[in-house]
């Protein structure tokens, strides 16, 4: 069985961490593997403490009268020198949960009401690109209410609110570039009838 050796750390700030990790493999040979987190402390990397501690969190907000629309932001982003399509996201502050940490981060990025729907185990943290990084991600899902706002968001944010109905959502998934976890979702949004969330009734 595949196993991990020493850790180092090599470069660090206060939202990103550069580990390199012994990575000891299955026949016993040894190599070097390189990974990110968002922990700053070695000791409690995910690989270490085996507890998946949500980092951030993913809003899947259903909006409109009748059910029929989706909450995206259009976002720079410097890694791909270009604006990317995404659910509203962000950090988990150290004492928040997820559903507050959800209702705080939709409102900064679009000014929006949130009212989460219970979800049960389909809200526990789920790992992002679990190839290069151990951070982890909580989805919370619900209706948004209200009229959309840029007003306050970061200086550091270049944050487009767009609220999407299906028509849209296929020309978003057809022509631009969008983060996969909100495509999958979207993929979903286009194949729901009625409220999209009525998956959620029997979450348990």
């Amino acid at each position: 069985m595949s196993s991990i050796g020493k850790i180092t750390k090599k470069l660090g700030n206060r939202f990103l961490n550069f580990y390199e990790l012994e990575a000891v493999h299955r026949d016993g040979s040894v190599s070097p593997y390189y990974m990110v987190s968002r922990n700053s402390d070695p000791d409690n990397l995910k690989a270490v403490t085996h507890h998946n501690q949500p980092d951030g969190v993913i809003l899947y907000g259903v909006y409109g009268e009748n059910k029929d629309k989706v909450v995206l932001i259009r976002q720079y982003r410097y890694p791909i020198g270009g604006y990317v399509y995404e659910f509203p996201a962000g950090l988990v502050e150290p004492g928040e949960d997820l559903l507050t940490s959800g209702t705080r981060e939709m409102f900064e990025e679009t000014g929006l009401t949130f009212t989460p729907k219970e979800a049960g185990p389909l809200s526990k943290p789920f790992f992002m690109t679990v190839g290069m990084t151990d951070e982890s991600c909580g989805t919370v899902f619900g209706y948004c209410s209200g009229e959309p706002t840029s007003s306050n968001q970061e200086a550091s944010e270049e944050i487009q609110v767009v609220i999407a109905d299906r028509a849209e959502c296929r020309r978003i998934l057809k022509e631009e570039n969008v983060a996969i976890m909100p495509a999958y979702m979207m993929m979903h949004f286009l194949g729901a009838e009625g409220d999209p969330l009525e998956f959620l009734r029997n979450a348990e």
